[in-house]
């Protein structure tokens, strides 16, 4: 191809911009040269730029320092908060609104040891935060442990069935000491013998953990 061809024109590199016209003129002080590199006015300037030639953006670059005239607490406080990008933070499970106190007189001492404020109705119903909830409860009474023979025996040695509580137990335990005890009843033989056999019985529900 020709060096003087129309068609090597068209594709000819784009002249430099330095040489463009519609580029200012450098921003360093008594260069004349066009400036067409951007570099940063300086901290409290942000978004604002000097237009410097190629090579007073170089110069520039090489002293430019953002913290100028920042203590070094102001520094360190500073980069602490660009890990997160100057935004506001809290430790983990802690609610942030917990810390800003009341803004009225009715939400003092309204915040509870999580953070949630208390008035709050929540029935943990499924147990999922603690033991209560009325699931949970259900639940709990549901997977007990089925009766062993002996245990079923003595229970029904105190007229009890198999759903019977430890409340129960205690309950139906003390009322039948009392009836059979041998000073009510004349020392009678069969007394005795049934409240020997309730205290028995009562012994290995203890042992058992069913009261």
């Amino acid at each position: 191809m020709k060096l003087n061809s129309k068609y090597f024109d068209s594709i000819r590199v784009k002249p430099e911009a330095s040489a463009r016209k519609d580029v200012p003129i450098c921003d360093w002080p008594g260069c004349a040269v066009r400036g067409g590199h951007r570099a940063p006015r300086g901290r409290g300037r942000d978004g604002e730029y000097f237009l410097f030639c190629i090579e007073h953006v170089r110069a520039y670059n090489k002293t430019y320092n953002y913290f100028s005239g920042m203590s070094d607490e102001e520094v360190a406080k500073f980069q602490k908060a660009a890990v997160t990008g100057h935004r506001p933070t809290w430790s983990v499970g802690v609610n942030s609104k917990r810390f800003q106190g009341p803004t009225n007189a009715s939400e003092e001492n309204t915040a509870e040891p999580n953070g949630f404020p208390s008035g709050i109705a929540a029935d943990d119903v499924y147990g999922l935060f603690g033991d209560g909830g009325s699931f949970a409860n259900k639940n709990n009474a549901d997977k007990r442990r089925p009766i062993r023979n002996l245990e079923r025996k003595s229970l029904r040695a105190l007229s009890l069935d198999d759903s019977a509580t430890r409340e129960d137990i205690r309950s139906r335990f003390k009322a039948l000491v009392k009836r059979h005890h041998p000073d009510l009843n004349d020392g009678d033989r069969e007394s005795e013998d049934r409240l020997r056999e309730i205290i028995q019985a009562y012994n290995y529900l203890k042992q058992s953990g069913l009261c």
